[in-house]
């Protein structure tokens, strides 16, 4: 008999809904909420409104697509938290609800674990995936960690920012341009016209393995700003040079600390995760740094770096051999380490 997973993702402005067999994907439905464009950032009330409307539809269509009706599901995970509270608590109730409904085991997932194992998401049968221990590098917009993963439940950060994270580096330095929100693409899209020498930016030195992009974020300001007092049009003459150094900057900065933890933990595979695990410089950066390090990367597809109910169901499935599910009464939370 088949294990059938149904997973729900909302942790933030994407409600998702996956459905996976024996760990094989099926559907991977993603519904984004475009209303927090005109706010330039995500609106936590407006957030878990869109999220009530669109969780019934995603949900009914995961399954559409899946071919698989509600009584052939063995469990319902749910990413637990971190997370906006509010979007939070809709996932979870639904989860919950339709768990009691079926009589079926309920799997809590951590929202930061899950982007770790999307790179166990199989959608064939000859997908392979990273060897244990491997480093992630975690990068999104609310987090910046190097991890040690040591098995699909075993997780040591060994390094993390003490501020800002990447993806807010980039969504606030591109508000700073007056690109739009999520300004993390558009970026990478002007960046890759631009030349990544022309402006340098402040780079921190941070003991250890942590990360910091405070001191990035207010250079850069500082220069837009020194810049439009010579030139009024200062940004829209220089955007692709100022996001391809912007870029650049940020790529060294996750880079150097990542060789670091490579060398001190000798691990043969690196993989990266997270929505800035998307960005084209990254991805280019981080194969090249293992090839010349000897190592193996795994970048993931693009579809799976984004908050996606995909990794919240291979995540619950791990828990879901050994049995490991959660009891009714937990609580979201908004905050929690891997």
């Amino acid at each position: 008999m088949s294990d059938i997973i149904l997973a729900i993702e909302s942790s933030c402005d994407d409600t998702s809904c996956a459905v996976i067999r024996d760990g094989f994907l099926l559907s991977n439905v993603i519904a984004s909420q475009k209303v927090h464009e005109a706010y330039g950032g995500v609106v936590p009330e407006l957030a878990s409104r869109a999220h009530q409307q669109n969780i019934v539809p995603v949900v009914s269509e995961a399954l559409r697509q899946a071919a698989v009706n509600r009584s052939e599901l063995s469990a319902i995970a749910y990413t637990r938290g971190p997370g906006l509270l509010g979007s939070l608590l809709v996932g979870t109730s639904f989860a919950k609800g339709m768990a009691i409904s079926l009589g079926i085991p309920l799997i809590d997932v951590n929202h930061l674990h899950a982007h770790v194992l999307s790179h166990f998401i199989k959608e064939k049968e000859d997908d392979k995936t990273p060897e244990f221990p491997y480093l992630c590098l975690l990068i999104s917009g609310g987090n910046s960690q190097i991890v040690l993963v040591k098995s699909t439940s075993e997780m040591e950060i060994l390094g993390q920012t003490i501020d800002d994270a990447a993806g807010e580096a980039f969504d606030k330095c591109a508000k700073v341009m007056g690109l739009p929100y999520p300004g993390g693409p558009h970026i990478d899209r002007y960046a890759a016209e631009g030349n990544a020498e022309r402006f340098k930016f402040s780079k921190p030195h941070i003991p250890g393995l942590d990360y910091s992009f405070s001191g990035l974020k207010t250079s850069f300001l500082y220069s837009v700003r020194d810049g439009l007092k010579h030139d009024p049009d200062f940004i829209a003459n220089n955007l692709p040079d100022l996001c391809a150094s912007l870029q650049k900057t940020i790529i060294d900065i996750l880079l150097d600390k990542l060789k670091k933890a490579i060398r001190q933990t000798g691990v043969k595979d690196v993989a990266i995760g997270g929505g800035v695990s998307a960005n084209s410089g990254v991805r280019d950066a981080v194969e090249r740094l293992c090839t010349s390090m000897g190592i193996r990367a795994w970048i993931p597809p693009r579809k799976f770096t984004t908050d996606n109910a995909a990794m919240v169901a291979i995540a619950g499935y791990t828990k879901f051999l050994t049995k490991d599910f959660s009891d009714i009464s937990l609580p979201p939370y908004a905050r929690v380490s891997i």
